[in-house]
C-alpha cells in the first residue's frame, strides 16, 4: 500500500491488552479502539490493520469469533481493513492490532511541538482504570459500567479530524501513564509546564467513588509516585489526585493548541472535551489548581 497523497507519510503501530471487561464483543471493540488510538494521537489517519489474538483453549471458539467481530466491527467504523492477523494459545486472552496509517509530512502531531500560552484539551473522560478494577470486585453499578464501556469503544477519529482543523501542534493519547504521566513527556520534550485547573477535568460516572473506596490499580498507584515530582498546587484530594494518574485504556487524546482553536474545537467535539489549562515557561512542573 502507499500513503495517501504524495506528501504523506506511513505510520505504523501496536498495542495488545487483556480484557477489562467480562464481555468478549465488547473487549475486541475496546481493543480495536485502542491500538488505532495510537494513529490518531499522531494526526494520522488508520488505513490498515493484522489482528492479533491469545487464547487459553478454555476460551472455547464461539467467545473467540465474538472477541473477532468486536474489532472487526471498530475497524469497519473507523473505515480500516483488517488484512490478516494471527492468533495463539495463551494462558491469559489478549487482543489487539498492528495498524498502518499515513500523515501528512511535517504535519506529524509528537510530543516536542508544544509552547507556553497553548491551552490543553482533553477529548474523554478519566477513570477507565478505577472502574475496571471496581468491576474485578463487583462493585461498579451498571451506569457506570455502560459509560465506561462506551467511552473506551468511541474512536479518536472525530478528535483527531477536528485537531487537524483547528491546528493542534502537539499531542498524546492518554492511556497507561495516566493524564499527568502522558502530561509530563510533552512537559519535558517541549520544555515547558502546565496549569492545569482540576475541577474541569472531566471523569467517568462512579470514577471518583470508586478510587474513593480504594478501586485503585497498581499502575495507577505508580504512576502517581512516578508524576509526583513535579506537582505543585494547593492539597488536592487523595482520591482525585490518583484519578489524574490512573491508568487508561482506550484513552482521550490530550491535544496543545492556541486559545481561540481550543474553545473552538471543544464546541464543535461537545462533552466530555474540555480546556483543561494551559502551559507556561515552568519547564516540566504541574501546578494543579
Amino acid at each position: 500500500m502507499r500513503p495517501e497523497g504524495a506528501s504523506a507519510q506511513l505510520v505504523l503501530t501496536l498495542d495488545v491488552i487483556t480484557p477489562l471487561v467480562d464481555e468478549p464483543r465488547a473487549f475486541g471493540r475496546i481493543a480495536a479502539a485502542n491500538a488505532l488510538s495510537d494513529v490518531y494521537a499522531m494526526g494520522g489517519r488508520p488505513q490498515v490493520a493484522l489482528s492479533f489474538v491469545g487464547a487459553p483453549d478454555a476460551l472455547g471458539l464461539e467467545v473467540l469469533r465474538q472477541i473477532l467481530e468486536g474489532m472487526s466491527a471498530t475497524c469497519q467504523d473507523a473505515a480500516v481493513a483488517i488484512v490478516g492477523g494471527h492468533t495463539i494459545r495463551d494462558s491469559e486472552p489478549k487482543a489487539g492490532l498492528a495498524v498502518v496509517g499515513s500523515v501528512q509530512a511535517g504535519q506529524a502531531w509528537s510530543h516536542t511541538r508544544a509552547s507556553a500560552g497553548q491551552r490543553l484539551v482533553l477529548t474523554k473522560a478519566l477513570g477507565t482504570g478505577v472502574l475496571a478494577q471496581a468491576l474485578r470486585a463487583d462493585a461498579i453499578d451498571d451506569m457506570a459500567l455502560t459509560a465506561a464501556v462506551e467511552s473506551m469503544c468511541t474512536l479518536n477519529a472525530r478528535a483527531a479530524e477536528l485537531g487537524r482543523v483547528h491546528r493542534v501542534t502537539a499531542a498524546t493519547d492518554v492511556t497507561g501513564f495516566g493524564f499527568l504521566g502522558h502530561l509530563g513527556h510533552i512537559l519535558d520534550a517541549s520544555g515547558v509546564g502546565a496549569v492545569v485547573q482540576t475541577e474541569r477535568v472531566p471523569l467517568l460516572p462512579g470514577a471518583l467513588a470508586a478510587a474513593r473506596a480504594g478501586h485503585l490499580p497498581g499502575g495507577s498507584k505508580r504512576n502517581a509516585a512516578y508524576v509526583e515530582h513535579r506537582l505543585t498546587g494547593p492539597p488536592l484530594e487523595t482520591a482525585l489526585r490518583l484519578l489524574l494518574a490512573d491508568a487508561q485504556t482506550s484513552g482521550g487524546l490530550l491535544l496543545c493548541l492556541s486559545a481561540e482553536d481550543a474553545d473552538a474545537l471543544v464546541a464543535e467535539l461537545g462533552p466530555p472535551a474540555a480546556v483543561l489549562g494551559e502551559l507556561t515557561a515552568d519547564a516540566g512542573r504541574v501546578e494543579l489548581r
